[in-house]
């Protein structure tokens, strides 16, 4: 692979170089953490794709490497997600791995949202290796690193204060018991650490929940329980467990939101001076709002989630929104859809016609570094395997057209009428056509409001389209022979040409506007438009 200034070939290449600095690993391995508390919003699929393209980056440069997904299924419930029970209020504050699937369709809630996230890595084309936390903690991957903290627990305490001015850690070991008696996180206080292994906490934290259904604050207190646990038995505190999972895992990248930056930077102190672990390199992104200017949140309702965004839009499209730029705030939600659609064909269109114009030697481009980006986008778009798609018609066209005429085969149609199709389409290019005009027709039946006309035909209008629907029954028309006759039709009738053809459009479509009017009727059939036009006349 040539140099490249692509961002995840520059974050694969500082990886291998300081890890060949450090000499400590020769299997490289990325992560991203799985919340496992609420729904997944199209946001939680960004850490996987970036973690994901960095460690097709690191095989690129020859270097074994594999992208492990780790399910926070230990951590505690904090709000009823939107779309859930109200009886999932008794829960909140046990870990999500230890509550029933309310939906009954998976052993645990954690398994339940865990495997809304992983379903559409597979769909997207995410490779991954699914760790779960709760399992971790059972069989001991992270025994070390909690005794090390736990033994070191004055100095994690200070390290989180000087950088985050909180001091909780001061008081109580960062460590969160699993109370023996309410079954709850977060209610807990760990106060002491045994030389046997034996950790000592009191159940008497209070901390506020919340339903998201309904907007109640629930203020959860501690039962008030004296006990003892295992250092399996509970959790490290936030603060502290990234940089043991780092330590116990080897792990060399994880990409993190603006929004957390405090805590990694807690976790990768942690890491180098008590654990020993020089932390993972990490690329830092801007988070995704709502068009409100609201952080995208997890528990809110009408969460947009990458499987509704697959439902509207190719996996290269959600891949291309994650991978273009990391610094930059952008409003995610249906609306933004096309234009990622149709910037993706752009992109395919850069990469392949520069491609023939370099091997027939007429290449001649301005700015060959803003090529070679696009380029290297696209790629990484693909997963670097980057298929050309030989019929191309934009997403943003298909459902302009796919809004008028509400029916994929005249919309086909008309495209052949104007040279977006081929008369004839190979297999491939045809299933590839319908897939794009599905993902259209979702996107219009879901996000679009129907439209609503009021309007009144004048009896000049009624009399002029009674006379084109007649003439287009009585004999075959050509589409030049139609558009000619579309525009004397008015003039015989006295009155302005817009006017006939805004009630046509009216009629046929249920708008003031649309395509060419001549064309349009061809490719839905001249006697079919004639009965539609009939049929709807009274309706106005």
């Amino acid at each position: 692979m040539s140099e490249s200034n692509f961002w995840a070939d520059q974050v694969a290449k500082q990886v291998v170089e300081r890890e060949k600095q450090l000499n400590r690993t020769h299997t490289f391995r990325t992560e991203m953490g799985l919340g496992a508390s609420g729904i997944p919003h199209v946001g939680s699929a960004g850490d996987g794709i970036r973690s994901y393209v960095v460690n097709l980056a690191l095989r690129e440069l020859g270097v074994k490497s594999e992208f492990i997904a780790f399910s926070d299924d230990k951590d505690g419930l904090r709000k009823v997600p939107a779309g859930f029970p109200e009886a999932m209020e008794k829960d909140i504050g046990k870990p999500v791995s230890s509550i029933d699937d309310p939906f009954g369709c998976h052993d645990t809630m954690a398994s339940h949202i865990s495997a809304l996230l992983t379903d559409a890595f597979e769909k997207i084309g995410v490779e991954f290796r699914l760790l779960r936390a709760h399992e971790e903690y059972a069989k001991g991957t992270l025994d070390k690193q909690i005794v090390i903290a736990l033994k070191n627990a004055k100095r994690c305490g200070e390290i989180i204060r000087e950088i985050t001015g909180q001091e909780k850690y001061l008081t109580q070991l960062p460590y969160i018991a699993v109370c023996s008696e309410c079954g709850r996180l977060y209610t807990t206080r760990v106060y002491r650490f045994d030389e046997d292994g034996t950790i000592h906490y009191k159940c008497d934290q209070n901390f506020s929940g919340k339903n998201s259904n309904t907007g109640k604050i629930l203020e959860i207190e501690g039962c008030g329980h004296d006990g003892v646990c295992g250092i399996r038995d509970g959790k490290l505190a936030w603060k502290v467990e990234f940089a043991a999972r780092w330590t116990a895992l080897k792990i060399n990248y994880e990409a993190f939101g603006k929004d957390i930056l405090d805590s990694v930077r807690c976790n990768d102190k942690i890491s180098s001076e008590i654990f020993g672990w020089e932390p993972p390199v990490h690329s830092f992104y801007e988070l995704f709002t709502e068009r409100s200017g609201k952080k995208i949140s997890k528990s809110a309702g009408n969460v947009f989630t990458p499987a509704r965004w697959m439902k509207y839009a190719s996996p290269e499209s959600l891949r291309l929104l994650f991978l273009k730029r990391l610094g930059t705030s952008r409003v995610v939600d249906p609306d933004a859809i096309p234009a990622y659609m149709d910037e993706v064909d752009e992109l395919a269109k850069v990469y392949f016609e520069s491609g023939r114009r370099k091997a027939s030697g007429s290449s001649k481009v301005a700015n060959v570094k803003e090529l070679e980006h696009q380029k290297r986008l696209f790629e990484y778009v693909n997963f670097l395997k980057p298929q050309e798609v030989k019929v191309m018609v934009q997403y943003s066209m298909l459902a302009n057209l796919m809004r008028i005429a509400k029916n994929k085969d005249v919309v086909k149609e008309i495209l052949r009428r104007t040279g977006h199709l081929p008369a004839e389409l190979s297999a491939e290019d045809a299933k590839e056509l319908d897939s794009r005009v599905d993902y259209v027709t979702n996107w219009i039946n879901d996000t679009v409001p129907e439209e609503k006309i009021v309007y009144s035909l004048s009896d000049a209008q009624r009399k002029a389209v009674k006379k084109l629907a007649y003439e287009l029954e009585s004999k075959q028309w050509t589409e030049e022979e139609l558009h000619a006759r579309l525009f004397a039709i008015p003039k015989e009738e006295g009155m302005e040409v817009g006017k006939f053809f805004e009630a046509a459009y009216v009629l046929l479509l249920n708008s003031l506007r649309g395509p060419r009017l001549a064309q349009f009727i061809c490719a839905v059939g001249c006697e079919k438009s004639a009965d539609i036009m009939k049929g709807r006349m009274n309706e106005f």
